[in-house]
Formats: structure tokens, C-alpha cells, sequence
């Protein structure tokens, strides 16, 4: 079982095919782990790992990952784990995937080390749409869990936590000016739903530069022609 150890935080991860790298961010919130795409409308570690060096992983306290939390946790905190672990891979630059919530590690990525990914993948973006309280009451479901192993854990860090991921605006991880300004190419998986709202999809969409929307891409009469055409993006952005 390959373990990433870095400042007392262990790191599951898979590999899967062999070629450029691909780096998934998996769906399921604050559990966000590799095991979600399998459950997935496609499964990108088995639909690209014949183009692709596909890397997925369990987020921190997520699946078999591990890690200390404290009330200056926010995504900053995930992005240095994204960082570290493409550096322990010895992998430079990258395209990257994220479902749900691993959109947002995506932006974030894109915006804390630019050089070191080349496209992206936003499936089912996660943002701010009339559904604050579902995103904290998530966050709370996963929190309560974490202190029943460490008790250690106060509600006022976990709250501050909490605020850091859930209380900004937009896909909560970078602002619309940054997306604004994101060149990098993007092709965006619409979402439909309370967590993923529709108009979150299209706003991304409509303020990069660069990038694609695919409204439909979820129901099995069109899902297989969704995957064909990420595949072609990834492949025609992967030397850029």
C-alpha cells in the first residue's frame, strides 16, 4: 500500500497506466478518497490509464489517509499535501482531474504552483448557490467523526476549520478574479445538484478563458462520448 509520509501526515495513493500525469482529486466532500470513483458516472482510473499516468489519493483524514488538524487548516492545507506529493513522484507538471470538491483542489492548485499543471478537469464543481448550511452541516458529519478518534479536538478549531473551506464565496478555494485570469485550459463536467449547482458550472465556464463546458455528460446514452472528448482535451493540452 504506497504512503506518502510528510510533517505526520501519511498519504495513500494509487497509480494506475503509465504517460503524462494525470492527478485525481476524487468526489466526497471532506471524504474525499480514491474510492469514489468507482462509484463515479465514469471511472477516470480505469478510462485513462491506457493514455495516462493516473494518480489518485485519498485526501488527509479521508480513506487511508491520515493527518493532524488544526483551526488554521484550509485549503492551503490540501494544496501543500498536492504539492508535496507530485515533488515525492518526482513529477514536474501535470494535468490534473477533480470530482466535487476536487475541483476546487484543482483551481487551488492551478493557483498556488501554475507551472506545475498544464489542463484541468472540473467535474461536478462544488460552490456557493443557496446551500451554505448543507456545505457546513457536511463539514460537521465528517468533523464529529474525527473527534471520536481525538478527543483532542475542540469545536472552535473545527469551526475555524470549517470557515476556512465553507465561509468564502464562489467554489470557495479562489475568487472569480482569479479564475478570471486563469489561462490554463479547463474543460468543465456541469454539475446539477445542491453540492454541484448548475449556474456555479456555467460561471466558471463563462469567466475563464480558457475552457469548455459539457452540460450533459451523466445519463449512459451520452456519458461514453463525454469521456472521449476529456480524453481528446487531455491529450491535445498534455505538451502545453
Amino acid at each position: 500500500m504506497p504512503i506518502f509520509e510528510r510533517a505526520g501526515t501519511s498519504l495513500y495513493y494509487e497509480e494506475f497506466g503509465s504517460g503524462y500525469p494525470l492527478l485525481l482529486f476524487a468526489p466526497g466532500g471532506m471524504r474525499s478518497s480514491i474510492e469514489f470513483w468507482h462509484k463515479s458516472q465514469f471511472d477516470p482510473t480505469k478510462e485513462f490509464a491506457a493514455d495516462f499516468r493516473v494518480i489518485a489519493m485519498d485526501q488527509r483524514n479521508a480513506g487511508h489517509s491520515h493527518g493532524p488538524v488544526s483551526a488554521d487548516d484550509g485549503w492551503h492545507t490540501y494544496t501543500s499535501d498536492h504539492i508535496a506529493l507530485l515533488d515525492h513522484l518526482g513529477i514536474t507538471r501535470c494535468h490534473t482531474m477533480g470530482g466535487c470538491i476536487g475541483s476546487s483542489y484543482c483551481l487551488s492548485l492551478i493557483k498556488e504552483a501554475p507551472d506545475r499543471v498544464s489542463a484541468a478537469v472540473l467535474q461536478n464543481p462544488i460552490g456557493l448557490h443557496e446551500n451554505r448550511e448543507a456545505f457546513r452541516e457536511m463539514f460537521d458529519g465528517w468533523a464529529k467523526s474525527l473527534q471520536r478518534d481525538n478527543t483532542s479536538l475542540t469545536d472552535a478549531a473545527l469551526t475555524s476549520f470549517r470557515e476556512r473551506m465553507y465561509g468564502g464565496d464562489f467554489v470557495f478555494s479562489v475568487t472569480r478574479d482569479f479564475v478570471r485570469s486563469c489561462t490554463k485550459p479547463l474543460i468543465v463536467l456541469a454539475g446539477d445538484d445542491l453540492y454541484h449547482p448548475a449556474p456555479i458550472s456555467r460561471e466558471i465556464a463563462t469567466l475563464a478563458p480558457e475552457a469548455e463546458l459539457v452540460e450533459s455528460w451523466k445519463t449512459p446514452d451520452v456519458v461514453t462520448a463525454a469521456v472521449a472528448r476529456v480524453r481528446d482535451f487531455l491529450k491535445a493540452h498534455q505538451a502545453t
